[in-house]
């Protein structure tokens, strides 16, 4: 999240909180698409992490960012830890490890997102080159251990470091080792929202398949294709996973507003201070009941802000966010934005996701996502391997996207940026199964290689 929301309106009711989330609703003509994309950053000389600090460390790449581009900085405790363009609402941001996240300005097609993407990678190149700062396209980095990498300067991640251990195995690795790719979508109403909510969740481990691209851990692999995914499964199961109530009877903006009432927060944020608040719930917050500020009321910031620190496969917020896969390079990262928009944006791409999703319950649901960040395509559910279900929804969202019509200048609709996941399905293996195969063969038994091929 690029940064903490500031409207200190105090919430009175439950309905403001539902409310909130309602205001999401547009019609489908004003549908956009919003690409958030994390690259590790590393030194060209080393291959190591970047510091925050000196010379050439994260800090002066964010300063000659604002520079080139006049974007607004997002300053926290006198240092800059992320930028803003206040004109098209695009955002640079840091995660904990340094990770260099783009929150793409909301857009009407995919062409545009492609074209974002890339003026934003030239940017970044034409800053971090000089200082000797490379970016890796992966889902986790290949060979760093956790004590190596710096954290950045975030209070808000000083508290997390601190919370993550307490409540899985995993949580640190998330923060400071992992990258992912995230499409941001659009509902018409609350059905709407429930529909492509559901099926999302549900085809999420599909697009882990598609873009499972984190196969090594600190120089060596690491039994999974997406360890990435394998991370999420016990980094903290409270504010994370499959949500399977979301497909009960009675599922909407009111459901999501109670699950999220209980959800443990992490902090609270009064002007540039962060309070530490983990373990407590919003729900107690909301009634005057939390041990670190008595008797306060939360605003509109801290309801926003605590659902930005609630993880589960999609997440809901004024859109929804498809949280399932791995970092990958350049050629491959418009492919997520295009395979959502055609499923999702296209009422008969849509209804035909359903009829696929529809008919798994909740413990095949999980056993799937809980098989396919080691199986890949080979995961299986109801005696179907996920590869047929993947192909079954690219043909979906190929044809959703026809359907759109978004032509671009050469006269080519958007279903042409699919064409990195019709290679993967082609040649039967993911990013992740590729990356070993080079590792056993013309890597000799080194990551190295990755820090080349894999970069932006």
């Amino acid at each position: 999240m690029a940064r903490d929301q500031i409207d200190m309106t105090l919430l009175q009711s439950r309905d403001e909180l539902v409310a909130w989330l309602e205001a999401g609703v547009k019609p489908a003509s004003e549908f956009r698409i919003g690409t958030e994309h994390e690259k590790t950053p590393f030194t060209l000389g080393g291959h190591d992490p970047v510091p925050y600090e000196g010379p050439r460390g994260i800090g002066a790449l964010l300063e000659g960012m604002r520079l080139l581009l006049g974007w607004e900085p997002i300053m926290e405790q006198g240092n800059i830890i992320g930028l803003h363009d206040v004109t098209g609402g695009g955002a640079i941001s840091l995660e904990p490890g340094g990770q260099f996240e783009l929150s793409g300005a909301p857009v009407e097609t995919v062409h545009q997102t492609q074209s974002e993407l890339a003026a934003h990678l030239a940017q970044v190149k034409e800053v971090a080159t000089p200082l000797g700062i490379g970016f890796l396209g992966l889902g986790m980095t290949p060979s760093w251990s956790l004590a190596q990498i710096p954290m950045m300067p975030k209070g808000r991640y000083r508290i997390m470091n601190d919370y993550m251990p307490k409540v899985g195995r995993y949580g640190l690795d998330m923060m400071f080792r992992t990258c992912t790719v995230q499409t941001n979508l659009d509902f018409s109403s609350e059905s709407d929202m429930v529909k492509k909510l559901r099926v999302s969740v549900a085809l999420q481990p599909v697009a882990t398949a598609l873009f499972a691209n984190s196969p090594f851990t600190e120089g060596k692999p690491n039994g999974f294709l997406s360890y990435r995914s394998e991370i999420w499964r016990d980094t903290d199961n409270a504010r994370a996973g499959m949500i399977p109530w979301a497909f009960e009877d009675g599922m909407g903006f009111e459901r999501w507003v109670d699950y999220a009432l209980d959800v443990p927060m992490y902090f609270i944020k009064r002007g540039e201070n962060y309070i530490d608040v983990s373990g407590s719930s919003f729900r107690d917050f909301f009634d005057g009941r939390n041990e670190a500020i008595p008797g306060e009321r939360p605003t509109l910031s801290d309801w926003a802000n605590h659902l930005s620190t609630i993880f589960p496969e999609v997440r809901l917020k004024r859109y929804l966010e498809m949280r399932g896969a791995d970092g990958v390079s350049w050629g491959r990262l418009p492919a997520l934005s295009a395979f959502w928009v055609g499923l999702l944006y296209d009422d008969a791409s849509l209804e035909g996701a359903w009829d696929i999703a529809k008919r798994w319950n909740a413990q095949e649901r999980q056993a799937l996502r809980d098989d396919v960040s080691r199986l890949g395509f080979k995961a299986r559910i109801k005696n179907r391997y996920l590869f047929e279900i993947a192909k079954e929804c690219l043909l979906l969202a190929h044809g959703g996207l026809r359907r759109r019509g978004r032509i671009d200048r050469l006269g080519r609709d958007e279903s042409r940026h699919l064409e990195p996941l019709d290679q993967i399905l082609d040649s039967g293996r993911s990013p992740a199964e590729e990356m070993l195969e080079k590792f056993n063969g013309a890597w000799g038994g080194s990551v190295e290689p990755a820090y080349s091929e894999y970069a932006f």
